[in-house]
């Protein structure tokens, strides 16, 4: 199993950190502040692919693998978090999920304007009652003609108030099924925009459906198969949650490790204490074996192997190590550290959710556990923040 990027990912991951460090990091503590998700940046991002990395070329995506794609989202949010965020709900939870399991009709109408950045996608699985217990969902897909109407309320749901193409789990007849839901459809609208503690530039509201009408051939998949699908897409998508985690830990390394090379205390850099040096070395090492699991889950991904354990794994490990080692690097900057003067108190409250959203670590100990023993019921790996 050999790790060594191909020219073309270095290609890609290189493009990604210049795009990160000149069009998204200087503007990310204004967006913060302003808890205000950048529409102007769309465009810029789909110009260079990043809104369809891992998207078939004939369907207006770059046509990378799955890896190339973990590169870019980690260097994005390196610069910020909510911008990593919104690349991924719109990649992994709700543009794949039609390119891989759509109709041809689907794929051709659907995927291109997504993967071009024409249409931002949204990802509706978590009601209030239906967090990690994805099972008990309550929205209702009542049949009607040659279609359905959706009447209920999601919760979470990342990037739903400007969502142009919405993948909608709901309750019907033959269980739970996936529809693809246009943003700008009748009844459907945002009943509450969240304030949260982090990823303050990426929307995170609660959608109202009332009786949103959505016609037979926007049914993705069979009927009754919703449940498979959304599992099988967060497996994927955990994996891109990872990757967001390990940016942000990245990103606090490099604001700690720069702050102990200059500042000085007793006549020396604090760099060449011992106590921060141990730090140091922790955070290195801890970030590097985080890397290494995310790029293993999207290995396996790219060479079609199973990687629901391995996704799990890179899912739980980097999300502790993100929001342990940016409160860290708060330690290591001292009081500036508390401060909005430098960005490491963003990344704290960014790392948070990581631990949280696609699975809360609870549940990926779950899935690892089930996995390794054998076990067949097969846990419920759905939380907040899809």
């Amino acid at each position: 199993m050999d790790f060594e990027l191909t020219s073309e990912q270095r290609e890609i991951q290189a493009v990604a950190r210049e795009f990160a460090d000149a069009e998204i990091a200087p503007h990310a503590a204004e967006w913060d502040r302003e808890h205000r998700f950048p529409h102007e940046l769309v465009p810029k991002l789909a110009e260079l692919g990043f809104m369809g990395v891992c998207i078939p070329e004939e369907l207006g995506g770059v046509g990378a693998d799955f890896l190339s794609y973990m590169l870019v989202l980690e260097e994005i949010s390196r610069a910020d978090a909510g911008i990593g965020v919104t690349v991924a709900v719109h990649t992994s939870a709700a543009t794949l999920p039609i390119a891989k399991l759509g109709t041809d009709e689907q794929r051709e109408a659907l995927v291109p304007p997504m993967a071009r950045g024409e249409k931002v996608g949204a990802f509706a699985l978590t009601e209030s009652g239906a967090g990690s217990d994805a099972r008990s969902l309550r929205t209702r897909a009542e049949a009607e003609g040659d279609g359905w109407r959706l009447t209920g309320t999601k919760q979470w749901i990342t990037s739903g108030s400007f969502g142009g193409t919405v993948l909608v789990f709901a309750r019907g007849d033959e269980g739970i099924s996936c529809f693809v839901v246009d943003g700008q459809a009748d009844g459907l609208s945002v009943s509450k925009e969240h304030s949260k503690m982090g990823l303050h530039s990426s929307s995170t509201v609660d959608l109202a459906l009332d009786g949103v009408l959505v016609p037979r051939d926007r049914l993705l998949g069979e009927e009754g198969t919703g449940f498979r699908i959304a599992m099988s897409t967060l497996d994927g998508g955990r994996i891109g949650i990872a990757a967001q985690a390990l940016g942000i830990a990245q990103a606090a390394y490099d604001a700690a490790r720069a702050y102990a090379l200059e500042r000085r205390q007793f006549g020396r850099r604090i760099g060449e204490f011992g106590a921060i040096q141990e730090k140091v070395a922790d955070m290195a090492t801890e970030i590097d074996a985080a890397r290494l699991l995310v790029y293993r889950a999207a290995w396996l991904r790219d060479r079609g192997e199973p990687h629901g354990e391995a996704g799990a794994k890179a899912k739980l490990y980097a999300s502790s190590v993100a929001r342990r080692w940016t409160g860290e690097a708060i330690q290591i900057l001292g009081g500036y550290g508390f401060t909005t003067e430098f960005p490491v108190e963003r990344y704290y409250r960014d790392a948070k959710i990581t631990e949280i959203y696609e699975g809360t670590s609870e549940i990926q100990r779950l899935v690892i556990a089930r996995s390794v023993l054998g076990l067949a019921e097969r846990a419920a790996p759905v939380a907040a923040g899809a």
